[in-house]
């Protein structure tokens, strides 16, 4: 057992090298014996997978004093996708080692088990769509619409979510190492495709794919739980596609709400200028006067349940800061005013 374990524990080197320049001193052989080892780390995933005490002892020998993203039992399954992917993004590969690499992946060795739903082809078909689809005209385009580009990053990670589930880190362990910013756009194209926000459109087959919400509540667990996670994801969407959000998951819209009150309140009104500024030291996480009346007017366009609500948080804003009825002395009298200008 301990040889086993010990052989698991190579697991991370592996994808590190397969990753790294070192493969320039590949030759054929040497890259048969690495493919090797991702099937024969796949069969031990098979072997094992319905042996819980096992599957555990595994896991906590994958993570042993890793450097980089988590890995856990369910990679095992996927090794061979895994380190291929990583071969032929790596152009360190040598010529030879590179066209046998292409030869193994096209034409399997005879007895190997067909490719399954995630094999190393749909994967690299869908990596090859999310670099290739252009996104589409803005004047055609609705803000509440993911690009098809995002679309497909998003059904990446959402196969990505749901098979690393059962793993100790979960999601969360998956969302840690997402490289930003444009992971907050992916996010918001799944959650609203969890919502079924696209149903009936083209692509309406990814709703067969999915297994329930659990994979939008571990996404707003994670966002909801971090502050800076959550400002830095409402700082980058524009206001029409959070407000679509908020429609679909109250407890996103409570945030939100919350997080522009608090935008709000570090705007001071500028008597020279007759206007809403920014402190005299502006952050990334503050809003101006015109970003901040942009994001709740989108509410006023929403529905009705969430112009309520924004109204309400504003007219509660407005009283706790001294219920005043001339411009200029409170940005929550001044914001109220413009919002139900548009009513």
């Amino acid at each position: 057992m301990e040889t086993l374990l010990w052989q698991v524990e190579q697991l991370p080197g592996l994808l590190a090298v397969s990753r790294s320049g070192q493969v320039r001193d590949w030759d054929p052989p040497t890259l048969d014996r690495a493919l090797q080892w991702g099937r024969y780390f796949q069969h031990l995933h098979g072997r094992f997978r319905a042996q819980p005490r096992l599957r555990a002892a595994l896991g906590q020998r994958l993570r042993r004093g890793q450097q980089g993203p988590p890995l856990g039992f369910g990679h095992l399954g996927r090794c061979p996708e895994l380190l291929g992917l990583a071969l032929l993004g790596n152009r360190a590969l040598p010529p030879a080692a590179c066209h046998r690499l292409l030869r193994t992946l096209l034409l399997p060795p005879s007895g190997q088990a067909a490719p399954g739903p995630c094999s190393l082809g749909l994967l690299a078909r869908r990596r090859a769509a999310a670099q290739l689809l252009a996104p589409p005209s803005p004047a055609l385009a609705r803000p509440e619409e993911p690009e098809p580009s995002l679309r497909t990053e998003a059904q990446l990670l959402l196969s990505r979510l749901q098979e690393d589930a059962e793993e100790e880190q979960g999601a969360a362990g998956v969302l840690e190492h997402l490289p930003g910013p444009r992971v907050y756009r992916v996010l918001a194209a799944l959650l609203l495709e969890q919502a079924g926000d696209n149903a009936g459109r083209e692509g309406a087959s990814w709703a067969e794919h999915r297994e329930g919400p659990r994979p939008a509540a571990a996404v707003l667990s994670w966002l909801l739980g971090d502050t800076g996670r959550l400002s830095a994801f409402c700082r980058l969407l524009p206001g029409s596609l959070l407000v679509a959000l908020s429609a679909r998951y109250p407890q996103l819209g409570s945030a939100y709400l919350h997080l522009l009150c608090s935008w709000g309140s570090r705007l001071r009104h500028d008597p020279l200028r007759g206007q809403w500024a920014s402190s005299r030291c502006p952050s990334e996480d503050e809003l101006s006067w015109e970003e901040l009346r942009e994001r709740f007017s989108c509410f006023m366009r929403g529905p009705a349940p969430l112009r309520e609500a924004a109204l309400a948080s504003l007219k509660n804003r407005k009283i706790q800061d001294g219920d005043f009825e001339v411009c200029g002395l409170s940005v929550w009298t001044d914001l109220l005013l413009e919002m139900e200008a548009l009513l």
